[in-house]
């Protein structure tokens, strides 16, 4: 059986089938605070979906959204500091 394929791997490889570069990595950790508080928010929606909110879910969710909204926040304020 004859195998039809490129030889050079560079030939086949998508955008998508390399690994990030290093201005890509400080991006992506710059980010962790405001990815890690989004997480947070998800898992606390997700914890509600099947039950009826308590007083505490709604502390939970609230303290949820605000770490979000002071991650954004914060990242904003230092990318706006770096560029000027």
């Amino acid at each position: 059986m004859k195998h039809i394929g490129a030889d050079q791997a560079v030939v086949t490889a998508g955008e998508f089938d390399r690994e990030p570069t290093f201005a890509e990595l400080d991006v992506i950790e710059q980010e962790m605070p405001l990815i890690e508080a989004d997480v947070e928010l998800l898992d606390v929606q997700i914890s509600l979906l099947d039950r009826p909110v308590t007083a505490f879910d709604a502390r939970r969710l609230r303290r949820a959204r605000r770490k979000v909204l002071a991650a954004r926040r914060d990242l904003t304020n230092k990318i706006v500091a770096e560029a000027a």
